[in-house]
């Protein structure tokens, strides 16, 4: 896709305001032919390209040019604002040598003499803003980038370039202790995801100036996001954990904007799959109420005139052509339609938005049907960016069909649960036999059982075809040999994981199908292969299956592939492949999926539609975990537990006498009993299984 090829028209204003006066008078201003225009001290400005002010131009009035008017409808912002929330200075300096710039310029971008880079120690999305002195008309460049170029120049190679932001003194401002004249300035109308800024056509403060440039006598990193409330904590005796939960929270709120993006340079586009595929850890750190209706709202809007979604919404590109085809329709991406209504009901116990987008959920699942082969669907990106040789792109461990049809048959499903509580009992009905149907199809396509040697038997597709019935449940007797494999697709991690998780796999091959994802575990060195949408469903067989402590083991390391790895190489986001060194975004949040079971499943908080369940789950070598989260009342639920020399572990809730929580820990019966607790209460037992 093309950036900064299209024009939206000119700057134009559609304003109604209404001024409420303390004698209760309202005076209302419209914008109408009466008004008038200036060109503006900024004289370019674009997301993907930057900014440039002329601090010198003044106002000079003339009348407005009537347009027309947007088309769509008018609706009031639903999500909080985006603000400046945070401040970052130097955190080192290098100036660049004459070698090094000789090394780095070209044609489209000589370096000038006296050039040096700043880094501000923390990747994020913002901008920078000076305080600069200096003699009016003069210039001062900054080029922010997320990594450097091995000359030590700022690289912009994988974030889109160019991106700088240009300042045009004005020789004035507010006046020193030393009688200088400094002004301070920041773009107003862009951001970029950045760590180091290259500075050309200035010096710092205190640095000889013999050719009299303009000094820059501060600098910061402004970091921009949404304001909307942090509401989570976690922390553990692991310091990697510690970290890792550290750097997902600053790239998520790098990338909440006005929608949550997959990054806050290259494309700066709302992916949907990340939105529901890490619900999970959105929901318990921070107040999504409102983004998540802004972000339905965004999806509807988007939802084409047949059903289908796109895998971005707003849909501002039109992703077309042979390559490019999975990158306009997902079932994994367009699928947060349906993901991101259930989420808000599972979390805050609210099923207003299962209800009301019930009639686009129904549409974007006939769309599917529309699309698919004999109930199997082969569209989209599949196990997106998981870990194999090179670097990551498209799936290479997992069939994208399997993926797809797994997806398919998800949201068919809740599309049935969707009906059933908004009273449509035909749509229910006929969601229903089309699961079954998809599910079938799976089975049929995917599933293979290998028998053992003894049987005289290999591995047969057909028996299988014929063991397939309504629902997964294999009955025919052939089933009742030995067999020696029971694996999805291609056997790799996200093949038998994503069923074993959707339910899907019959349950006489459970144990079989959740042995063959362990072995490849195993086979891979306790390591994970999946990427984007596997590791939802890797975390979730693991956690949920009794294997907590591979699960750990598989994470709580500093190698590739694995959160340890980045904190390792000095990310301070998390980024966009597995291996960093590969190159892509520093700052994605995709892969962050440990953070859906920090508080959920380490420290134990489960919040389900209304329900509250303390079920921690210590794990590996961890001895202690604390945590805790805002309910949808507005009130604070906090729990810690440790790890006893008995072996036991001590759990310490700690919340309103209001609130009524279920405790899932073996207990000292002597000193508490069976059922619901409100209040602070400190429980001693072993953790429930």
């Amino acid at each position: 896709y093309t950036k900064m090829k299209v024009s939206y028209g000119p700057p134009t204003l559609y304003c109604s305001l209404e001024i409420e006066l303390k004698n209760g008078r309202t005076i209302c201003i419209v914008s109408d032919g009466s008004w008038k225009y200036s060109p503006s001290s900024i004289t370019f400005n674009s997301i993907y390209g930057g900014e440039d002010e002329d601090a010198r131009i003044t106002p000079s009035w003339k009348p407005v040019v009537i347009q027309k008017g947007p088309r769509g409808i008018l609706r009031q912002q639903m999500a909080q604002p985006v603000k400046m929330m945070e401040y970052f200075g130097v955190k080192s300096r290098h100036q660049l040598t004459p070698q090094q710039i000789a090394k780095a310029s070209n044609a489209k971008h000589p370096i000038p003499a006296g050039t040096f880079v700043l880094d501000m120690g923390q990747n994020l999305a913002g901008f920078p803003q000076i305080k600069v002195s200096g003699k009016v008309g003069q210039q001062v460049r900054l080029y922010p980038s997320e990594t450097l170029t091995a000359q030590g120049t700022c690289n912009q190679k994988q974030s889109g370039s160019p991106y700088y932001l240009t300042y045009t003194l004005s020789g004035k401002g507010e006046k020193s202790a030393d009688g200088k004249r400094i002004e301070t300035w920041h773009p107003h109308f862009t951001y970029y995801g950045y760590r180091y800024i290259q500075v050309e056509g200035a010096v710092m403060k205190d640095d000889e100036n013999p050719d009299g440039k303009p000094v820059i006598e501060d600098i910061q990193s402004c970091f921009v996001y949404n304001s909307a409330a942090k509401i989570g904590n976690f922390e553990c005796s692991n310091p990697m954990f510690n970290r890792a939960y550290q750097i997902i929270d600053r790239a998520i709120r790098s990338n909440w904007q006005a929608v949550w993006t997959d990054c806050p340079h290259r494309e700066k586009l709302g992916w949907l799959e990340q939105d529901w595929l890490n619900g999970e850890g959105l929901v318990y750190n921070y107040d999504c109420h409102s983004m998540i209706e802004q972000t339905m709202q965004n999806i509807v809007d988007a939802q084409h005139a047949n059903g289908a979604v796109p895998t971005t919404a707003p849909e501002y590109i039109y992703f077309k052509g042979k390559w490019l085809d999975p990158f306009a329709e997902s079932p994994e991406w367009g699928g947060a339609l349906v993901a991101l209504p259930f989420l808000y009901l599972q979390h805050y116990g609210d099923d207003r938005m299962v209800k009301k987008y019930a009639p686009q959920m129904f549409r974007y699942v006939d769309y599917l049907q529309s699309k698919d082969s004999c109930r199997i669907l082969k569209q989209g990106l599949g196990d997106w960016y998981d870990y194999g040789k090179g670097r990551s792109g498209f799936s290479q461990n997992t069939p994208m069909p399997l993926v797809a049809t797994a997806h398919y048959y998800q949201w068919v499903k809740l599309a049935q649960k969707a009906a059933a509580m908004s009273g449509k009992t035909a749509e229910a009905n006929r969601y229903a036999i089309l699961a079954s149907e998809i599910l079938q199809a799976f089975q049929k396509e995917f599933l293979h059982v290998e028998k053992a040697a003894s049987s005289g038997k290999s591995s047969s597709d057909a028996v299988v075809k014929d063991a397939v019935v309504k629902d997964a449940v294999v009955k025919d007797a052939v089933v009742k040999d030995a067999v020696e494999k029971v694996y999805y697709g291609s056997g790799s991690q996200a093949s038998n994981a994503i069923p074993l998780a959707l339910g899907m796999v019959p349950s006489q091959y459970r144990k079989q199908v959740l042995q063959h994802l362990v072995d490849d575990i195993h086979a891979h060195h306790d390591r994970l292969t999946t990427g984007d949408v596997g590791n939802r469903y890797l975390f979730q067989a693991l956690l949920r299956n009794g294997y907590a402590d591979l699960w750990y083991k598989m994470l709580a390391h500093d190698d590739v592939p694995g959160y340890g790895f980045q904190i390792k190489k000095g990310m301070t986001t998390l980024t966009e492949q597995w291996n960093p060194e590969m190159g892509a975004s520093m700052n994605h949040f995709m892969m962050a999926h440990i953070n859906n079971h920090f508080l959920p499943d380490i420290v134990g908080i489960r919040i389900e539609q209304g329900r509250l369940i303390i079920a921690p789950q210590p794990m590996g070598d961890l001895t202690w975990a604390k945590g805790g989260t805002r309910l949808s009342d507005g009130k604070q639920i906090a729990v810690a537990w440790k790890k006893l020399a008995d072996g036991k572990i001590e759990v310490t809730v700690d919340t309103d006498n209001d609130i009524e929580y279920e405790i899932k820990i073996d207990y000292d019966e002597t000193e508490h009993n069976d059922g619901t607790y409100r209040g602070k209460h400190v429980f001693v037992g072993k953790c429930a299984k």
